[in-house]
């Protein structure tokens, strides 16, 4: 069964260009994962701090693997003082 993440990161209000910058990079090499199904940046047109990152991943193994990678660290490192939260939901399509 596929793993759907949504990710919601609000990024401190000086920091928007940087934190949106740092999540533009980890786009095309999280697409390019073999267990990457969607990987998907979208910013919230009510919220301009909030960045919501829709994801899609063949299992929870794929997304364990896709943390370890150097772009994912590299996101991490680049965000970790820069946002207010972030929220991750790890969800289990239905129907």
């Amino acid at each position: 069964m596929t793993l759907i993440i949504v990710a919601t990161i609000d990024a401190q209000a000086q920091h928007i260009d940087a934190v949106r910058d740092a999540l533009e990079a980890v786009v095309a090499p999280s697409r390019a994962e073999s267990a990457c199904l969607r990987y998907e940046l979208h910013l919230d047109n009510k919220i301009p701090t909030r960045f919501i990152m829709l994801e899609e991943w063949t299992d929870k193994a794929g997304h364990t693997a896709h943390e370890a990678t150097p772009h994912f660290k590299t996101l991490v490192a680049a965000v970790g003082d820069k946002v207010v939260k972030i929220d991750i939901a790890e969800l289990s399509k239905l129907k």
